[in-house]
């Protein structure tokens, strides 16, 4: 290959195979795994490893070691060492994803980073005559907001019209997902438009469900959709993935989420029959022009030991029993006990269908905490922080015209919890946010705790008595949680 001819990449980029099994024996013990993870705050119980990932101890010693060599001789460094191991890593991603070449393989700081790379390539299309003015790009509704952003500076600037696809929540089947799915193509492809790109999650963030992308990658194939980008931030450590089968031309999935890499760091895969496109980086240094792999090991001087260290992590994950696969399974195990367990104290419901989730699931709240907007869906999550010691997402899901909505015994559910699962959590992580939940919802101290607007009659739909909206509430004790 080209590239792994270049002596700024490292040399041959084939000679060593890298193991994706455990060891056999020796397997990390529940006290390692606790030293492992012992910066971690022990106050708070942290449910949500979907935003910001975790990075044991013996992956952030790496990193440090990595750092001190930068530090102790940077020349030497950089003309010696770096491109030899961020060729180690991306060859390491190659064999974890199936993609045929290392070539296809590119490191950069995050998924948002990533979106914007293809983003920017197809926004230069629709400037430069190569796409029709109002072509389109087929999105999900629900898609990570710094990706509708890029979509907005790159492209609806450029030209191109959006269509969002519905994801329907709570969602029952991937055969609704397929449904809405092609019904947004439909639409994308009307009064002959064309689509130059679909971007579909894998993993959607919020609500979070696991989508049949490699069914959906070929139903654009086959309604001549030009271009498939994969946004896969939580997907890599959380589900299998094989490139190839999926057949997107680029998929891209962050490190540091489940990967147990430090932030922060991910992989754009590009797929070799998709270079027409030429895609570059958003940083231009001395390397443009010499291939996205070599673009993104140099956009300036900066820390690299994020991007040094998908080694350590694979390393670390075959302690583990099943490795990464076993890490995997057990996680989902979990969550989605987790999950049953809080919804039936809550009397609520699941998002989706355990087989739509992997290490994290959606769980209905109790309606009696009258979650009527994103606002208040931000300020129960910062009283669950502040006040009960609970890290956990809440999402808002109001209700669209003709929809009755999920119910429980006080009426429609608005807000689901994302609560996520990784090897370091407890049993009494979740107790802890059952607790809390219970106590907001049984109480009636919930609007002036936390929705002191309400005093104000800005929702008038309350049917709590105005006596229980004035009682008085206790200061935040998480002595007490």
């Amino acid at each position: 290959m080209e590239e792994a001819k270049d002596p700024r990449n490292g040399g041959d980029s084939s000679p060593t195979q890298f193991s994706k099994k455990p060891r056999i024996s020796g397997y990390i013990t529940e006290q390692e795994i606790h030293e492992e993870f012992s910066h971690h705050n022990p106050n708070v119980a942290r449910i949500n490893n979907g935003s910001f990932g975790s990075c044991p101890g013996s992956v952030l010693a790496a990193q440090k070691n990595w750092q001190l060599q930068f530090l102790q001789q940077p020349d030497d460094f950089y003309y010696n060492t770096l491109r030899k191991g961020i060729l180690h890593s991306r060859t390491v991603i190659k064999s974890l994803i199936n993609a045929d070449d290392v070539d296809e393989i590119s490191l950069v700081d995050n998924v948002s980073t990533a979106a914007a790379i293809v983003l920017q390539q197809i926004g230069r299309a629709f400037a430069e005559g190569k796409f029709a003015k109002n072509d389109t790009v087929v999105m999900l509704h629900c898609a990570y907001e710094a990706v509708k952003k890029s979509i907005q500076a790159y492209v609806t600037r450029a030209g191109g019209s959006v269509i969002e696809v519905q994801l329907p929540f709570p969602v029952n089947s991937n055969e609704e997902i397929i449904a809405e799915f092609k019904r947004g193509l439909g639409k994308g492809k009307a009064n002959g438009k064309k689509i130059r790109l679909a971007i579909i999650d894998h993993i959607t963030a919020m609500p979070c469900v696991v989508v049949p992308v490699k069914e959906l990658v070929k139903i654009c194939r086959e309604e001549g959709v030009e271009h498939v980008f994969v946004d896969a931030a939580h997907a890599i450590g959380s589900v299998g993935i094989n490139v190839k089968e999926i057949g997107a031309d680029f998929y891209v999935s962050n490190l540091h989420k489940w990967f147990f890499c430090p932030p922060s760091v991910a992989f754009l895969y590009c797929k070799r029959a998709s270079s027409e496109l030429d895609v570059h980086h958003l940083v231009v240094s001395h390397e443009y022009g010499n291939g996205l792999p070599i673009e993104s090991a140099w956009v300036g001087t900066r820390d690299y030991s994020s991007q040094l260290v998908v080694p350590a992590a694979l390393e670390f994950v075959n302690r583990f029993e099943g490795g990464i696969q076993g890490i995997m399974k057990r996680n989902h195990e979990e969550v989605v006990k987790m999950g049953r367990m809080l919804a039936e104290s809550w009397r609520t419901n699941l998002g989706s269908p355990p087989e739509m989730c992997a290490g994290m699931i959606m769980v209905g709240l109790p309606s009696r905490l009258r979650v009527s907007s994103e606002d208040d869906a931000s300020r129960l999550r910062s009283h669950l922080r502040e006040c009960h010691g609970v890290e956990v997402p809440i999402h808002y899901q109001g209700l669209r015209d003709g929809e009755e909505g999920v119910k429980d015994k006080d009426g429609v559910i608005t807000a689901y919890a994302r609560i996520s699962h990784q090897i370091y959590n407890k049993f009494e992580d979740y107790c802890r946010f059952r607790d809390a939940v219970n106590h907001l919802a049984e109480s009636r101290q919930i609007c002036r705790t936390i929705y002191p607007h309400e005093l104000h009659g800005l929702h008038g739909a309350s049917q709590l008595p105005l006596l229980n909206l004035l009682e008085e509430v206790p200061d935040c004790n998480l002595e007490s949680t």
